[in-house]
C-alpha cells in the first residue's frame, strides 16, 4: 500500500479547519452599551437604555433618509450604541433620548435594513421616534449629535 503523506495531511487539514469552523458558536452583534429584550406588555420602567454620546461617524453613512423620508443626522460610533430584541411584532413603538436637553439624533436600523430616524422631538432638542409597525427581530440603536466628538450622557426609554 502507497502512502502518500502529502495528500493525507493536506486532507487532515481541511478536515481541522472545517471542523474549527463548523465549531465556532454564532458571534453575537454587540453594542456599545448592551441589548434589551422586549415582549408586549413590558414594563415601562424596565425599558430604559443608558449610554453617551461621543462619535464622529456620520450616521447619513448609513442612511441618507428613513423609510418615512425623515433626514438621518448626526455623528456616533460606527459601532451601534444599543441593540432592542423584539420578541413579537408591537403595532406602535415610542423611543425618546433624554439627554438633559442637548440636541441629540436617533438612528434605529430593524430588520430587513428598515431604518427610521429621529432630531427634535417637539420643543425638545433631544431625539424621539414614535412610529407603528416594529416587526420581531433585531434592531440596531445609535444615538448621535449634530456636531462629532460631543459628549453628552443620555437614557432612552421605550414605550408602547
Amino acid at each position: 500500500m502507497l502512502f502518500n503523506q502529502g495528500a493525507n495531511f493536506k486532507n487532515g487539514a481541511i478536515a481541522a479547519i472545517v471542523a474549527a469552523i463548523v465549531a465556532l458558536p454564532v458571534l453575537a452583534e454587540t453594542a456599545n452599551f448592551g441589548t434589551l429584550t422586549l415582549s408586549p406588555g413590558f414594563e415601562s420602567p424596565t425599558a430604559v437604555l443608558r449610554g453617551s454620546t461621543g462619535g464622529s461617524y456620520s450616521l447619513s453613512a448609513i442612511a441618507n433618509a428613513d423609510r418615512h423620508k425623515n433626514k438621518c443626522l448626526g455623528f456616533a460610533t460606527p459601532t451601534p450604541d444599543h441593540i432592542i430584541v423584539l420578541q413579537q411584532k408591537f403595532s406602535k413603538l415610542t423611543l425618546q433620548v433624554n439627554s438633559g436637553g442637548k440636541d441629540t439624533t436617533l438612528l434605529v436600523q430593524g430588520p430587513g435594513n428598515a431604518v427610521r430616524c429621529g432630531d427634535d422631538a417637539g420643543q425638545n432638542k433631544d431625539a424621539g421616534i414614535v412610529d407603528s409597525d416594529w416587526q420581531a427581530g433585531s434592531y440596531r440603536i445609535w444615538v448621535g449629535t449634530l456636531e462629532p466628538g460631543v459628549k453628552s450622557d443620555y437614557t432612552i426609554s421605550v414605550q408602547e
